[in-house]
């Protein structure tokens, strides 16, 4: 049996916004009225509110200028992957990444296989707190540098990084710009369920964790040396190891606190990780000259990864144009309606999953989805914490597979991986967590949440 082979991924990204371009002439152009919501700061849809507006179809040309103008909307998530990518090389260029990684190495030595687990635990932390993504691609690096000194696949980098962050955010208690907007929304206390969550949680990292330890076990290959990780010589005897690494850490704490405590954008973390870079060049050895040329090898080889936020963000750049990202909403929703409480609460889930394709940004599919479904759910005696699962293990888990998830698809091409062998990989896991919240919805049901 042949298995399914994706192009290049600059190659399926073209092919979804000339496909998006398509639609603008197929399907009736439409929209919903919108108002400000003081709750969360956006503006939501009106619920009954979609009607006809005249078409707007997006010409061949005007999907093509789409492109820059996708970089253009993405501007922010690019240069943040540029500088913290250069900032990671001169990092990595000090030696002492490898050397941090030769320490860990010798703690964990016949004991490899709780690497996953730990790393995963840490960015599904990540994901739960603040919906890590685009910022993991810079960390690419150094996590391909740890799996092939174990020996583990390249893939298990992508695995235990966007995977692990993409289901606890998915499944998360607290994530702000899931779980918090769709509850704001849903006029529900923040945080409340939060309990039944982490149960759901903690069970589906096992599922996840289960299938990266197993898979890297399975394909396992001969580990490479620290001179084979450095083929070409490039790594400079740098100094100061363990204060450029002491100065990493503290980099990352300072990172956490700004972004959960401060509300930083990505403006701020872009700044922090130049800022680091040139500390930790400094501090390494590598002197002013050295840094610049590091920062310059890191925009080079990130370069590819950071670009292909911008060109899937231009999917959606052209579904606005073409006014049909509401028209593909009113018709998916409109039928739930008619159904039973718990058949209409999995079709949610369905409705979400289909919808996370053209609407990429989970906090933006709430907004646009949340108005609209929960009066349904209260007309169908469905409860409005049920609704919000739905939101989240529909929209989130599509995070996992969906190839219009800039950062997904930045990561999988950094790892070196095509998107079909990420597919193979993840999507088994995707369905047994897809299935697990089909459960935590329908024993949400029963108890009454």
């Amino acid at each position: 049996m042949k298995t399914i082979r994706f192009p290049h991924p600059l190659v399926l990204l073209v092919g979804f916004i000339l496909l998006a371009c398509a639609l603008s002439y197929v399907l009736p152009a439409g929209v919903f009225e919108r108002l400000p919501d003081a709750a969360t700061g956006r503006d939501v849809v009106v619920p009954g509110s979609y009607h006809r507006v005249p078409a707007t179809p997006v010409s061949p040309l005007q999907a093509l200028v789409a492109v820059p103008k996708g970089l253009i909307d993405a501007a922010a998530v690019i240069f943040l992957v540029f500088l913290a990518g250069g900032a990671f090389t001169v990092v990595d260029l000090t030696g002492a990444l490898r050397r941090g990684v030769d320490w860990l190495l010798e703690k964990f030595r016949g004991r490899e296989a709780v690497v996953i687990p730990i790393i995963s635990v840490l960015f599904a932390t990540m994901g739960a707190l603040e919906n890590m993504q685009e910022e993991i691609v810079p960390l690419v690096p150094v996590l391909l540098i740890l799996m092939r000194r174990i020996g583990y696949p390249v893939i298990t980098a992508a695995a235990v990084s966007i995977g692990s962050a993409a289901v606890g955010a998915a499944f998360s208690p607290l994530n702000p710009f899931q779980v918090g907007i769709a509850q704001k929304l849903a006029q529900l206390p923040l945080l409340s369920g939060g309990g039944f969550r982490l149960v759901f949680l903690l069970l589906a990292l096992v599922i996840w964790i289960g299938g990266t330890v197993r898979y890297a076990q399975r394909h396992r290959i001969t580990p490479e040396t620290s001179e084979q990780a450095d083929p070409n010589g490039t790594l400079v005897a740098g100094r100061n190891h363990g204060l450029v690494l002491f100065l990493l850490l503290g980099g990352f704490a300072f990172f956490a606190y700004g972004v959960l405590k401060l509300g930083w954008d990505f403006e701020q973390m872009a700044a922090l990780f130049f800022t680091m870079g040139v500390v930790a060049g400094l501090v390494g050895g590598l002197g002013l000259t050295g840094t610049a040329e590091g920062f310059i090898a890191g925009f080079r080889d990130i370069a590819f990864s950071a670009l292909l936020i911008g060109f899937a963000r231009a999917i959606f750049v052209v579904l606005e144009q073409g006014q049909i990202v509401d028209t593909i909403v009113n018709g998916l929703s409109a039928p739930l309606a008619g159904l039973p409480a718990w058949v209409a609460a999995l079709g949610m889930m369905g409705v979400h999953t289909a919808l996370h394709l053209p609407v990429p940004s989970v906090s933006g599919q709430a907004v646009l989805t949340m108005p609209l479904l929960v009066p349904l759910s209260d007309l169908i005696g469905l409860s409005r914490q049920v609704t919000v699962l739905a939101y989240q293990y529909g929209a989130g888990l599509c995070e996992l597979i969906t190839p219009t998830n800039g950062a997904l698809v930045a990561i999988v091409a950094a790892c070196g991986v095509r998107f079909d062998e990420w597919w193979k990989f993840a999507f088994p896991l995707y369905l047994l967590l897809l299935a697990l919240g089909a459960v935590a919805v329908v024993i949400g049901i029963a108890v009454g949440i």
